[in-house]
């Protein structure tokens, strides 16, 4: 048997791992009659906890949010989790974290036993992160959209695209993605009557949040991270790339992000080809593979690819 503090952070643990306890369910997790589950959910209440019962044959408990955040339980693994997410946001792409992040660091940290804390020195010792020079998005716009596509709210902003142009723009918000260098807004643009998606660092201002609106069926089957690797690859040149990679398909697949462009193996996997936009950086970034490679098309990127071999040489000399 338990003792009443033990099984008391043992409730609160359980509370947080789903959206609804059934009663007996809960009482029977714990090895206690369910009066005394009862006793130890009046307490956790009287501590600030949030729970919330329903009564009925469905009837159970809930953890709900409540007017304050109370203490929260993690695991060893979720502290660790939490301290090195919020060590990498002081210093991350979303902007006026950084400072709150910090402050979460010093806490969480200062309450870590010393097991924990030696293997957070440890992966500090080891993660260097690189500075970040791509665009930086603020806090408060990606917290109003998150929560615009979690409740399914109209959201309406405005938003400037690659040539500088802004126009006002009204969706229904379906999901926010990280590609790993920018993130990315999918939603169901009103005016458009198409799935799109927006890079929310273009997203100029706050965002206005409206009324509820049906759900939809969510684009690629509800794989919102594939969609928009490929929406971004999507070449929007007239002219499209295609370039046989002399190297395996299992490692340039691994090199080479869905959001550079489209890699298919050829000959049983042991070359492959890369389909890509046609773009001038596109010959640099060829070169920087460091494999052979044949360029299929366009005849362009052949040419581009000649005057800045000979360059290269001249320079060599």
């Amino acid at each position: 048997m338990l003792s009443s503090s033990t099984r008391l952070l043992r409730l609160l643990s359980l509370l947080q791992t789903r959206a609804h306890w059934m009663g007996p369910d809960l009482a029977e997790r714990l090895e206690v009659h369910p009066r005394t589950l009862r006793r130890d959910i009046d307490r956790l209440r009287q501590l600030g906890y949030p729970v919330q019962a329903s009564s009925g044959v469905a009837g159970g408990y809930a953890f709900r949010a409540g007017q304050a955040l109370p203490p929260l339980l993690l695991d060893d693994e979720e502290a660790l989790a939490v301290s090195i997410a919020l060590r990498t946001a002081t210093a991350g792409a979303v902007g006026g974290i950084e400072e709150p992040a910090l402050r979460a660091l010093v806490k969480l940290e200062q309450a870590m036993p010393a097991r924990l804390r030696k293997r957070v020195d440890a992966l500090r010792a080891a993660i260097l992160p690189l500075t970040h020079t791509g665009p930086v998005v603020e806090a408060s716009v990606l917290a109003t959209l998150a929560l615009a596509c979690r409740d399914q709210l109209r959201t309406e902003f405005q938003y400037q695209d690659s040539q500088g142009r802004s126009a006002q723009r009204s969706v229904e918000p379906q999901g926010v993605v990280h590609t790993g260098q920018r993130w990315y807004l999918v939603a169901w643009d009103r005016v458009r009557n198409d799935w799109r998606t927006f890079r929310i660092d273009r997203i100029v201002g706050d965002p206005q949040v409206g009324a509820h609106f049906a759900p939809r069926a969510s684009p690629d089957g509800g794989d919102l991270k594939g969609y928009v690797s490929r929406s971004i690859s999507a070449p929007h040149h007239a002219e499209q790339a295609r370039v046989v990679l002399h190297a395996p398909y299992a490692v340039m697949s691994r090199r080479i992000p869905p959001s550079a462009g489209v890699v298919s193996p050829l000959d049983q996997g042991q070359r492959c080809q890369l389909e890509c936009a046609a773009n001038d950086s596109l010959v640099y970034w060829l070169m920087a593979l460091d494999v052979e490679f044949e360029v299929l098309v366009p005849a362009a990127l052949k040419e581009r690819l000649r005057v800045a071999g000979e360059r290269a040489l001249r320079c060599a000399l």
